[in-house]
This record gives structure tokens, sequence and C-alpha cells, in this order.
């Protein structure tokens, strides 16, 4: 067990050559030294994470790779990052439970555009920051054993990325790096949500996404650094466009010059589709899609997709929201779904205005509940995809986990860091 001495700044060798452990397997050694760091990582992980941040962002190129949004004392991505590395160094020797982890961490550094030669600054933010924080208890055996661990974790990210890149790149329609798409059309869904319609400015072909994956965006809003957003397609792939559907978020940077700015004509800087959350490519049971809130995006990009391919199996879509004035895109699915074979709609307004009808405007009033939940929707044969705010996630993937349903049935997808999402 190692304890942490007073913070020590002075500076220090630190192990974060990469070829040194390009194509090792980690040691027994270095297996016992990472997992013997558990209990100091258990309690000062978040300030290792601060630290290798602060590390980090005095290099403004290597700052504007992040979404800082989720940083900063208040920002979930410290919360997030601390938490895998704790999952790493408690299961470094059994990392086949990472790689679900693994796999989302490689789809969002692919929309982020991080490349091979990025890892070595953060290697060496990392080892320094243990070494800040820990003091002479981070001696050069944990640092070396570290670096290995790093480095082996690195490569097996860098080898995907260049996997997804290079499918990126091979697809017709696709790209590497930032393109540019001009704003086409913008749609308001509801008080609060509008979709943008995108299309290239050089004219080409887009990649037909998967639905429910996303677009990564580079926006430059004056008197800011670059802005990092990852926004779901809410339109299921027809090689021309992209739709995107925003939600102005209180005090949301990004959001807000989107809904104030992004007119017809505006440019913005796109790269290609990604994310591993997506509707499987045949589908062979029974299909229930579950949002709350703007959480609707990639769903529905989803139930296009089933009407567009003539899905036979049954289709429950099912969403919550405030009420009539923040429920977007209701005609449009209710347009859609009519087209289907056997598609149900249910809409929840958690709180009805006074003049909303029920069977009209929406279908229950109130919150999607357990009992509703496990009652009226196919448990024991269905693949649920959920999407929407953490808790409503949280809650979701823990009362169907309770009913039954196995993990590899429920599939979500959260906007941010993974930080409080529990999964039974």
């Amino acid at each position: 067990m190692i304890s942490r001495p007073a913070p020590d700044r002075r500076e220090t060798r630190i192990p974060s050559n990469k070829e040194k452990f390009m194509s090792q397997p980690l040691s027994d050694q270095t297996i016992a030294l990472v997992k013997a760091t558990v209990p100091a990582l258990e309690a000062h992980g978040l300030d290792i994470v601060h630290e290798m941040y602060s590390r980090m962002f005095q290099n403004p190129d290597i700052r504007d790779l992040f979404n800082q949004s989720h940083h900063g004392d208040a920002g979930s991505q410290p919360r997030a990052l601390t938490g895998a590395i704790l999952a790493y160094a408690s299961n470094i020797d059994n990392l086949g439970a990472l790689a679900p982890a693994v796999e989302r961490i490689a789809q969002k550094h692919v929309g982020l555009q991080i490349l091979p030669e990025h890892y070595p600054h953060v290697a060496e933010a990392l080892l320094g920051a243990i070494k800040a924080v820990l003091g002479d208890a981070a001696t050069d055996e944990i640092l070396g054993a570290w670096g290995e661990a790093y480095w082996f974790l690195a490569n097996i990210l860098i080898a995907r990325e260049q996997r997804v890149y290079t499918e990126q790149k091979d697809a017709a329609g696709g790209w590497n790096g930032w393109r540019d798409f001009r704003v086409e059309d913008v749609v308001r869904e509801s008080s609060v949500i509008n979709s943008f319609v995108l299309r290239p400015v050089d004219g080409g072909p887009v990649m037909r996404h998967k639905p429910g994956q996303y677009l990564t965006f580079w926006l430059e809003i004056p008197g800011h650094p670059p802005v990092k957003r990852n926004y779901s397609i809410s339109a299921a792939a027809n090689g021309e466009t992209y739709r995107i559907s925003v939600k102005r978020e209180p005090q949301g940077l990004a959001s807000g010059w989107l809904h104030d700015e992004a007119k017809p004509g505006t440019i913005l800087k796109v790269a290609a589709p990604a994310g591993e959350f997506f509707l499987a490519d045949h589908v062979e049971r029974p299909v229930v899609l579950l949002s709350g809130g703007v959480g609707l995006t990639p769903m529905v990009a989803m139930l296009e997709a089933l009407v567009q391919n003539g899905a036979e199996v049954p289709v429950h879509y099912i969403h919550g929201t405030h009420d009539r004035d923040t429920h977007a895109m209701r005609d449009h699915v209710r347009a859609v779904a009519s087209h289907g074979q056997s598609i149900a709609i249910t809409d929840f307004h958690q709180t009805p205005l006074e003049d909303e009808t029920e069977g009209s405007d929406y279908d229950v009033a109130g919150i999607i509940t357990d009992e509703w939940l496990v009652a009226s929707t196919p448990v024991a044969q269905a693949d649920y995809y959920i999407c929407g705010p953490r808790p409503f996630l949280r809650h979701a993937v823990s009362t169907l986990s309770l009913a039954g349903v196995p993990s590899d049935r429920i599939h979500y997808e959260f906007f941010g860091p993974a930080d409080e999402l529990l999964a039974a």
C-alpha cells in the first residue's frame, strides 16, 4: 500500500518512451506494481488527474483537442478519467473487462482527431502528475511500471483508432480530419431544440453513418479557444446530408452559439461519424427505443432506419419530456412510424400544460415508471437502446437489469463522460 507524503513539485525524469513498450506484454512485476497503487489512486486519483490536465493544457495545441466544458473543478471529465485510471489499475490482470470502455474511448478520440503524436504528451503529463502528487512514494519502479502500463494501453488505442480512421477514409463519401459543411436549413423542433441540416461545401457525398452515431464539431466562437462538441445525428443515412438536433443548454457556450448564430449558409468544421452506440445492422429481435429529453436524437435516426429498411420486428418508441413545448419532433416521429409495419409510439409528459389533452398531445402523464416499462415492453426478447440524462439512464439500465434483461441486450448512449453512470 502506498501512502501519500507532502506533494513534490521537483523535476524528475519520467519514463515515457513509447518504443520501449511497443510490442511487449505487461510483465508480472508491472502488473503487481500497478495493482499495488490502487489504494493511492482511490485516495488521491482526482488530485493526480487535475495535476495531469494542468500540465497538458500548458500546451495550447493539446488543450484545444479537448472539450473544455467537461474540465475544471466542476467538470465531469476529471472524475471520469480518475475512474478510468482506477478501473485500469484494478483490472490490469483482466483487461478483457475493459473492452467496451476501450472502444468508447477510441471512438471519442477519433471524433476529436487524436493522433499517435499526441500520446507522448499525455504520458509525460500523467507520469509527472503521479510523481508530483505522490512524491517519494512514486518510486522509479512505480513510475516505470506505470510507463509500461500506459504505453501498453496507448498502443491498443492507437491501433484501434487507426483502423477507424482507415474505415472512415475508405468509405464512400468518407474523410479524415475536418471537413467544411454548410448549414442548409434550420428547423425549430421545440422551445429548446433546433435541428440543423448540413451539406458538405465541396458538394461531394457523405459517409453513411450507423444510426445512433455522432458528429464532432470544431466551433470557432469569437472570444473563446476552439470549442469541440459531439452531437448525435438525428436522421437516417442518405449519403448527401446530416441532421443534428441540438438542445439549448443553460449557460451552454456551443449550444447557445448554434441556436443564435448558425443560420443557413453558416460554415462548420465537422469530423466523420463515429461512436460505438448504434443500431444493429441486422435486427432480429423486438426493438425498444427509450429516450428522455434531447436523448431522442439518436432514436429518431434509428426509427427512420428501421422504417427505411422495412424491419419486420415489433418496435416500441418511448419518449419522456416535460410538456408539449419541450417535446421535439413529435409529429415527425409519428409520420415516420405510420410507414412502418409494427411500431408503437408512447409519449410521456411529466408535467402536461393545462390545455394539453391526453391521447392527443401525449399518451401518459408523469414519468416512465419501472412498473410501466417492465409491463409494457417485451423484456424477455427485446434489444433496448437508451439515451437521455444520466439519472434517466441510471434508472433505466438498473430497472432493466433487475428485470432480467442481459447486458448484451441493453445498449445506451450518454452525453459527456460516463463518470456517474451506474450499470447493474
